[in-house]
């Protein structure tokens, strides 16, 4: 599966261009949490805008068990004006060690998939959560 998520991290970026943006990860807050997270996930990621309004991230970031993770995303602009945009993204994530505490983990490799809201240079993602551990993450 790691190997599944590097492949997708090197196709996110043609070989010949820079990314366009740098983002910093900042934290995530866990909405409706029985368990204990981290909500100070500092982080890196790289991104590739493409004209049809789709956008390849990877990054990497603390994640909210307090380990290393790295992710690849892929997210589709449904809606844009000139300061802000809605969109859907969907991606994976390595949680090296926690895959058994995340229900729908398949080993370490994490699904993502949510809703991606930016305004200007600030960007949000809302994930759906399984209603038992969390409700959503921000």
């Amino acid at each position: 599966m790691i190997r599944i998520l590097i492949i997708l991290m090197f196709l996110a970026a043609p070989a010949s261009a820079g990314p366009d943006r740098l983002g910093v990860h900042l934290g995530s807050y866990h909405a409706g949490a029985t368990g204990d997270f981290e909500e100070v996930n500092p982080g890196l990621f790289l991104s590739w805008d493409r004209p049809n309004g789709v956008i390849y991230s990877v990054g990497a970031y603390r994640n909210s068990y307090g380990r290393g993770s790295i992710a690849a995303t892929v997210a589709k602009t449904l809606i844009r004006n000139e300061n802000a945009g809605l969109g859907v993204f969907a991606g994976l994530a390595h949680y090296p060690g926690n895959g058994a505490d995340i229900r729908h983990a398949i080993g370490d490799i994490i699904p993502l998939l949510g809703v991606q809201v930016h305004y200007r240079n600030l960007f949000v993602n809302v994930m759906p959560g399984d209603g038992k551990a969390v409700d959503a993450v921000f």
